[in-house]
């Protein structure tokens, strides 16, 4: 086992995060553009939806940008796509990251298992697995000795 990681430690997609916070900006300006831009017979109504328009793919795009993993001293903040979950180390079993899996699964206490969308190989397989590997330590460290 290696020596595990100095709290607090985040992990998320960063370059996943990059380009999709930087594609809802552009969204919201294209949509705005085009609804200042439209021909003089469109309605105020048809305007305004098309900004809303911009702001509903925009706010899609914050969504999926949102996935991370904190681990603090005490435990774990997993946050996914719509949902958040704070764990106690106690309630993490194993962390697990096959080949073609598409972000870590997390093992827990109760037999249910938890995505840890935060980590994934798509942003780099070997950024991937070190992460799962420092969670791994974390994990066997912080819940056997339950600090």
């Amino acid at each position: 086992m290696s020596t595990p990681a100095a709290l607090p430690v985040t992990w998320a997609p960063r370059r996943n995060r990059a380009v999709l916070l930087t594609l809802c900006g552009v969204m919201v300006l294209l949509f705005t553009v085009l609804a200042v831009a439209l021909p003089e017979n469109w309605q105020l109504r048809d305007r305004v939806m098309m900004v809303i328009s911009g702001l509903l793919f925009a706010a899609v795009g914050l969504m999926l940008a949102r996935p991370k993993v904190v681990a603090d001293a005490d435990g774990l903040t997993v946050v996914n796509f719509v949902r958040s979950r704070r764990l106690a180390w106690a309630e993490v079993v194993r962390v697990n990251l096959k080949q073609g899996d598409p972000w870590v699964m997390l093992d827990l206490a109760d037999g249910t298992a938890l995505a840890a969308v935060g980590i994934q190989p798509a942003g780099g397989r070997e950024q991937a697995v070190t992460a799962a590997r420092t969670l791994r330590d974390l994990v066997e460290e912080r819940g056997a000795t339950g600090r």
